[in-house]
């Protein structure tokens, strides 16, 4: 009995890293969970580390004996080719081939021919698209300083600001306020001073965006103008890069990622009433799990690195509305 094969899909995010093991089947095997992974954040070796972590684990639960045949391989922060020199080869063992980009890229592959426009939003947001001729385009993604306009940082950041204007009359009354300190376990406004300044964790910010979502919902007027300027935001993103590059019958194929998107059912409504006043939407597809979708795709890794040459869709889809697939 000739050993099993199996494939890798590693989503290294700005919170966590999850890697799932698949067969040749496409069925999944293993997952396991490790740390950030984004090494402009946590570090080079952190980020290699978290990365490796992650995978063994999910082998491990797979039962996997030798390496996977192949992996795709997703990190947030990988920009640049000096990126690449510098995570890359490190990486380049845990597979028999190893297929890495940034964290963006990996929900592609659950559209047609891993053809179209990518949009994230969780602790960070970006925009990414692809054509048929394989010119890729992306817009945000310049990290919580920079941009971020849309993700669960700068709706959290937001309404951290809109809680300090309130608590001393600068502002509107409003719920963030007492959400912020229940939600952080404090009594007083002035002590979110200790708690946000002695945090580095980016995804403590970005957890806020719980209560700016539950205060939308029960009327808000400051959490709902929060919530509509993100959605703005990831709306125009997403746009700008559908305009630069070229669809079929000018149709976009739509790829929806990352925990405010796939949970936030409203919230990705405002966006997708955006995009279809501006653009015609084709395929719509919600990926919930990107890691299963590079683990899948990484069974026809060529075709991803060429993508006009195979259909990889691995997610279940539904022509010109929305659709849910894991991956």
């Amino acid at each position: 009995m000739r050993d099993e094969e199996f494939y890798l899909g590693v989503d290294g995010g700005g919170s966590k890293t999850l890697a799932i093991v698949v067969d040749r089947h496409g069925r999944e095997r293993g997952r396991a969970l490790a740390g950030s992974a984004n090494y402009v954040s946590v570090g080079q070796e952190e980020a290699i580390r978290q990365v490796r972590l992650a995978a063994e684990r999910a082998l491990q639960a797979a039962g996997a004996v030798n390496r996977p045949r192949a992996a795709w391989i997703g990190l947030a922060g990988l920009d640049r080719p000096a990126d690449h020199a510098v995570l890359s080869p490190p990486l380049a063992t845990l597979a028999e081939q190893v297929y890495v980009t940034n964290d963006a890229e990996l929900p592609l592959a659950a559209l047609e021919q891993a053809i179209g426009v990518v949009l994230i939003a969780g602790t960070g947001s970006i925009a990414l698209g692809r054509d048929a001729c394989g010119r890729v385009r992306r817009a945000g993604g310049w990290g919580y300083l920079l941009g971020d306009e849309g993700s669960g940082y700068d709706i959290g950041r937001q309404a951290l600001q809109a809680a300090a204007r309130a608590a001393d009359g600068r502002g509107p009354h409003t719920s963030l306020l007492p959400r912020i300190l229940a939600h952080w376990g404090l009594e007083r406004a002035e002590d979110l001073i200790g708690v946000v300044y002695h945090s580095q964790e980016t995804a403590a910010i970005a957890q806020l965006a719980t209560c700016v979502f539950a205060a939308a919902r029960e009327g808000d007027p400051v959490a709902r103008r929060i919530v509509g300027n993100a959605a703005a935001e990831l709306a125009l993103a997403a746009l700008v890069v559908s305009h630069q590059l070229e669809f079929p019958e000018n149709v976009v194929p739509l790829a929806l990622a990352g925990s405010l998107l796939v949970r936030e059912a409203p919230f990705r409504a405002q966006i997708l009433r955006r995009l279809r006043a501006r653009r015609r939407l084709g395929q719509v597809v919600i990926v919930e799990e990107p890691a299963l979708s590079a683990a899948k795709a990484a069974i026809h890794l060529e075709a991803v690195r060429h993508p006009q040459s195979a259909a990889l869709s691995t997610a279940s889809t539904y022509p010109s509305d929305e659709g849910r697939g894991r991956g």
